[in-house]
């Protein structure tokens, strides 16, 4: 049984919810073309998450997913910030400022968000999904009797078969593959960093949960090639950085469509929890610092400071972009047109 078809999707196709990159007219779009379109509200809080909502359903009456971040609440650790903050004074110094004196917490967890959760319930958007873990029970079942089909990332056996026992409906088979933050449940465990093939075959075949497939997915083929491991769809994200209704900034895409883009790297140093990006100033600087970040966000606070400065100075390698290793298969196309192409792409895969 796949829980997606009460959706009336035309097209197997999810646009990855891409915090920071997608936007209600990017999701409005997809939905429109068929697909489902997706917004990520982990960076704001109930009130703004309110606003994408409305914004989106501005837009469209389709379906589309809602996608919260469940990380484990920041622990403060002020030697070790003090000392993140010390080693990136010389990058803030070389233009012209200074790191911040302290670091916070940036984002709320959906574990701790009362205020998220009651507003969720009222709007009952049609997909609700989480990335970085699973909230408590009666938080999924509150979500789930407002009618909500609810979907988590996992990136092993294990954290699927915890996502099923929490009552999830749907798994995202989330390959190491995949841009953006890794979805583990506990950053500082060992990642198996199983692949998008290997894990979703793994899931289809032992976690008793309908599978869609991310990471690395760029087009039609890719998306058949999924289904045909036994996921009833695919998740795609970098796909989608290209699109015009993308928020990314000229920088990014220039990277994006860049020989940077065949070159990707997992690093904790732009936010404290690994991720893939492309490779750019702030990634190769983390790549020779010995220190560890502070926890996530709190590391954010400290990226997205050095970023805003450093873009206000010219300088665009020390944000936050994120991609998979299909990168280079990247198109600048607007999101209905991409979703018209990757069908079109399917049906003669």
């Amino acid at each position: 049984m796949n829980p997606l078809d009460s959706l009336g999707l035309a097209h197997p196709i999810i646009q990855a919810p891409m915090a920071g990159v997608s936007t209600p007219d990017m999701a409005a779009a997809v939905s429109e073309a068929g697909a489902l379109g997706s917004i990520a509200v982990g960076a704001v809080d109930a009130e703004g998450a309110l606003e994408m909502i409305a914004a989106v359903r501005a837009r469209t009456e389709r379906p589309f997913n809602v996608n919260l971040f469940v990380h484990a609440p920041a622990q403060a650790r002020p030697e070790r910030e003090a000392q993140w903050l010390a080693a990136l004074a010389p990058l803030f110094a070389q233009f012209g400022g200074t790191a911040p004196a302290s670091l916070r917490e940036i984002y709320r967890s959906f574990a701790q968000d009362d205020a998220m959760l009651a507003m969720l319930a009222e709007t009952r958007p049609a997909v609700v999904s989480f990335h970085f873990g699973l909230p408590e029970p009666w938080r999924i079942a509150t979500l789930k009797a407002a009618g909500c089909l609810l979907l988590a990332s996992v990136t092993s056996l294990a954290e699927a078969h915890a996502a099923r026992a929490a009552g999830i409906d749907m798994l995202v088979a989330q390959g190491f593959e995949a841009g953006g933050h890794r979805g583990v449940f506990d950053p500082d465990v060992p990642d198996d960093r199983l692949g998008t093939v290997a894990l979703t075959r793994l899931l289809v075949a032992q976690a008793g949960l309908p599978v869609i497939a991310a990471g690395g997915i760029m087009d039609g083929r890719g998306i058949r090639a999924a289904l045909e491991l036994g996921a009833v769809a695919a998740q795609l994200g970098t796909a989608f950085i290209g699109c015009p209704e993308s928020s990314a900034d000229t920088a990014y895409r220039a990277a994006l469509f860049s020989p940077a883009a065949a070159h990707t790297e997992m690093t904790r140093v732009l936010s404290g929890r690994p991720a893939r990006c492309l490779p750019n100033r702030f990634v190769g600087w983390g790549a020779e610092t010995v220190l560890t970040p502070p926890d996530y966000p709190i590391a954010y606070d400290a990226g997205k400071a050095l970023h805003l400065l450093a873009k206000a100075h010219g300088e665009g390698g020390y944000g936050a972009q994120w991609a998979g290793q299909g990168a280079p298969l990247a198109r600048a196309l607007p999101a209905a047109d991409l979703i018209a192409r990757l069908a079109a792409e399917m049906r003669v895969a």
